[in-house]
């Protein structure tokens, strides 16, 4: 291909009066070529220098210093065949088969390298650009326009999950991060869980609305199982009812996206990424989830300093309560003071046993309650057999049978405790559980602690030996003593 160098050469030589042959000498260029060239400069400077006629000067100057065109609007395609058009439009409908069979959104569509490889095998001599071409042409793709959103504040809050891998407790486990992007706000808020499940879904909305103090007029969504339960044809979809219950609470708007496009929710997609690398890329190890979510609240702090949510907050829709989102259910205390929950065992305080209590279960946390008054809360556990024990529930039995306490499952529950009392209280368990009882209001980590720093001063008194100074009257006695042990050895030999 002549480049523009070689143009302006041509164009150069042929202005300084040289003859076809020789501009043909120095550049090596056909003199057909030559001529075309030159031909072409001198009528477009015709047009541009001609009077009376009305031109586009700018267009001519263009045209006239441009590099060189190549027409391929002609050009016939050498191995592209019609029986290969005719075989990529049958292999084209049978994919609108598949589609009309599988339904909107699935994920098992031919790919063009696969279209290619069918073609390729059926002794085709083919390029897989050329299909490609051709695969485009026949789809008709138009290639999709993104029209630029402004939103005024209280306007959008758009909503997803992200997953991250994190060390918990010196485990590899995968977390899920339930995010909140504000369009107008620019403020980003994520919690961290185990699932993606419904509760989890629920209980996200709830404590993010509680902590900015009040909702947007809409909520934008993908197409997650939490939103959409059924999809209907190719557009119509059937949304959760406990999501229609919660817009319906708050006072929001549902927007769900169309498939496939994460851009009709830019701000949160971009924001799942920007808050996986900017909380966990550098931290990662962790040993509670509680402790990763207190680290995420303390960055969230600093990445949203530069927000508007303090001027967005002012047009939220109103402030409305938490919604309670438990599912209530009775369970029956056993005569080990426990309850089962999705077959989970629970104490409960031991006056209880033989009540039925009612259970409100949340996504992490169970509470018991009689009489219309809460008598106690665990976190929520997982798995058949699962058993979790609070001791503070069985005090007064443990008083009156102080030697149940060492091998009791609520004392071995929390072994920085049950250290302690093998230590320092194994001989005096009535002791051990008089403390407890005094102390009973305190958490558990408090109460620990307490037992730490008593033992601890405990420790130091026994360690101190008090030396007493001998007198001569013991030293006398020693060495009498002494020499009477030799008396009898030395009898005992003879």
């Amino acid at each position: 291909m002549v480049d523009l160098e070689k143009k302006a050469e041509v164009i150069r030589l042929k202005n300084a009066g040289e003859s076809n042959c020789e501009v043909h000498r120095r550049t090596g260029l056909n003199r057909r070529t030559i001529s075309k060239y030159w031909e072409g400069y001198i009528k477009k400077r015709n047009e541009l220098m001609s009077q009376g006629i009305e031109i586009d000067e700018k267009l001519l100057q263009e045209e006239i210093t441009d590099a060189p065109k190549y027409d391929v609007s002609k050009r016939k395609a050498r191995k592209y065949t019609e029986e290969m058009e005719k075989r990529l439009k049958e292999i084209l409908e049978s994919e609108k088969r598949k589609d009309r069979i599988l339904g909107v959104g699935h994920k098992q569509k031919m790919t063009n390298k696969q279209i290619y490889e069918i073609i390729r095998g059926e002794g085709n001599d083919i390029g897989i650009c050329t299909i490609n071409n051709a695969l485009a042409r026949l789809r008709s793709r138009q290639k999709q326009v993104f029209i630029r959103q402004q939103y005024d504040y209280g306007d959008r809050v758009e909503y997803d999950f992200g997953e991250v891998r994190l060390i918990i407790g010196g485990e590899l486990v995968t977390r899920h991060m339930a995010v909140f992007a504000s369009a107008a706000g620019k403020f980003r808020w994520c919690k961290l869980y185990t699932n993606q499940k419904k509760p989890v879904f629920m209980d996200s909305h709830v404590k993010f609305f509680e902590l900015v103090g009040g909702s947007w007029r809409e909520v934008v969504y993908d197409n997650m199982k939490n939103v959409v339960t059924k999809f209907i044809g190719k557009n119509e979809k059937t949304l959760n009812e406990d999501l229609i219950k919660m817009s319906m609470y708050y006072g929001f708007k549902i927007n769900v996206t169309n498939c496939f496009s994460g851009n009709e929710k830019g701000t949160v997609e971009k924001s799942v990424d920007v808050l996986r690398t900017e909380l966990f890329a550098v931290n990662y190890t962790f040993n509670t989830l509680d402790d990763a979510q207190a680290y995420v609240d303390s960055k969230l702090l600093k990445l949203n300093e530069n927000s508007l949510i303090e001027a967005e907050k002012g047009h939220l829709l109103p402030y409305m309560p938490p919604l309670e989102l438990a599912q209530l259910s009775t369970a029956n205390v056993d005569k080990t003071s426990l309850i089962t929950v999705d077959y989970v065992k629970y104490s409960v305080p031991e006056s209880l046993v033989g009540e039925t209590v009612i259970v409100k279960k949340y996504h992490d946390e169970i509470r018991a309650f009689w009489q219309n008054k809460e008598v106690c809360r665990h976190r929520r556990a997982f798995g058949k057999d699962t058993l979790i024990v609070e001791i503070m529930h069985y005090l007064n039995t443990f008083l009156r049978k102080p030697g149940a306490v060492s091998n009791s499952v609520a004392l071995k529950s929390i072994p920085k405790l049950k250290a302690i009392f093998d230590t320092y209280y194994a001989k005096k368990p009535r002791l051990f559980i008089e403390t407890l009882i005094e102390n009973k209001e305190l958490p558990i980590e408090e109460i620990v602690k307490l037992f730490k720093e008593r033992t601890a001063s405990k420790a130091e008194f026994n360690a101190i030996t008090v030396v007493k100074p001998i007198s001569r009257i013991d030293l006398d006695s020693r060495s009498s003593m002494s020499n009477y042990a030799q008396l009898v050895k030395r009898g005992a030999k003879s």
